[in-house]
């Protein structure tokens, strides 16, 4: 072995440990150092979840972009009206009206000619024989929704049903809440959260989860606009979660 290689094996052995003490003091310094996110955990889960629920619908081939009312929403209540489903009705239009913060309102009117939307609390073979569009679905489902928008993607007219026969009293709020908000235009569901009113699976919550308050706020905001697709949507909500209170 030449002296030249004794001299380099020599020189890696001494530096070998200052190099492994740098690293540690690296690593340590890193490890300690608070890590401050742009954006919380649970502003984050907000962001995408408004994605999965409010960008397009279940069924059909409508465009996956947002939809809402621009008009105020004027409900005609038809069919067998009982004071319990009324008073959840009540109650449901109070806590939306109050999320709200772009001028939107809900009420009921008793004027259907000035009407924009109809909920009809039967049969599913009542409501099939006023919709007989609707009637195959009605009659496979308890609770149902329809809504229309016009060129400019702004939700005017609506219509739902409550099975009040197959459905118990629990059950009708549930639909009641959960086909009225839909209307929204917060139309998909999905299997995320057990406690949100958008849960695919059956259930019978008759109360929103936190985030589906957080969805109904981002909506009808008045920074929110109509016609956004996922991507142009993102620096909306990125916007928002951070100007209201999420």
């Amino acid at each position: 072995m030449s002296q030249s290689f004794k001299n380099k094996i020599f020189k890696q052995i001494r530096l070998s440990p200052v190099f492994l003490f740098l690293g540690f003091i690296f690593l340590s310094c890193s490890k300690d150092e608070p890590v401050e996110l742009e954006f919380s955990e649970h502003q984050e889960t907000v962001i995408s979840y408004f994605k999965e629920i409010a960008l397009g619908f279940e069924f059909g081939n409508a465009s996956k972009i947002t939809r809402k009312w621009k008009t105020n929403m004027q409900i005609f209540v038809g069919g067998e009206k009982n004071q319990s489903l009324m008073n959840e009705l009540n109650a449901i239009i109070t806590e939306i009206n109050d999320l709200a913060s772009d001028g939107f309102t809900m009420s009921i009117t008793q004027d259907s000619l000035n009407s924009n939307y109809y909920i009809f609390f039967g049969s599913s073979t009542d409501y099939g024989k006023l919709f007989p569009s609707s009637a195959s679905l009605a009659e496979s489902n308890w609770g149902l929704f329809n809504v229309y928008w016009n060129s400019n993607q702004q939700l005017n007219r609506g219509r739902m049903y409550v099975d009040i026969v197959r459905a118990d009293l629990t059950e009708q709020k549930h639909l009641l809440r959960e086909e009225l908000t839909q209307s929204l235009g917060l139309a998909r569901d999905s299997n995320r959260f057990s406690d949100s009113i958008f849960q695919q699976s059956w259930t019978r919550t008759n109360e929103y989860a936190e985030i589906d308050k957080d969805l109904i706020r981002l909506l009808y905001h008045q920074e929110m606009k109509v016609g956004l697709n996922e991507t142009a949507v993102d620096p909306v909500l990125r916007k928002l979660v951070k100007d209201i209170p999420i």
